[in-house]
């Protein structure tokens, strides 16, 4: 482990595990909350919360506030959870730039996996079966 300050880019369920889970690991936590999550339960359950800017879902997907918000906190890893940014390889090559780890995939495997014809290929290319369905690249 390469980090000691935890940014929480999720709400909900996930991010009261994260919470959890970093607290055992001894690290501080930073959750995030959109303006009408205020009263969630994952803001209580970390070391910190901030508010974002905006309300419901497209808040917690506004990549440069998240990033913005790591930093001025002095988070050095960022977890996003799933949904959201989970999947988002801009947003893991944006962590990577300013320095944050992005406790996930490597980007260049979001990008790999985020395609389906490119995971199918690279699926043959190591003998792993295929289910039933279009096989073609």
């Amino acid at each position: 482990m390469n980090f000691k300050s935890l940014l929480i880019a999720n709400r909900g369920e996930i991010a009261i595990r994260i919470a959890r889970a970093a607290a055992e690991m001894d690290l501080h936590t930073v959750a995030i909350y959109a303006e009408d999550d205020s009263e969630s339960l994952h803001v209580r359950k970390s070391d910190m919360a901030i508010a974002l800017r905006g309300r419901g879902a497209s808040a917690y997907l506004d990549a440069g506030q998240i990033i913005a918000i790591a930093q001025a906190q002095g988070c050095d890893a960022i977890h996003p959870g799933y949904g959201f940014l989970s999947e988002n390889a801009d947003f893991a090559r944006r962590c990577q730039t300013v320095g944050i780890v992005f406790v996930g995939p490597d980007a260049d495997v979001l990008d790999t996996f985020g395609d389906k014809a490119s995971a199918r290929r690279l699926a043959r290319q190591h003998n792993i079966p295929l289910g039933q369905g279009t096989n073609e690249s």
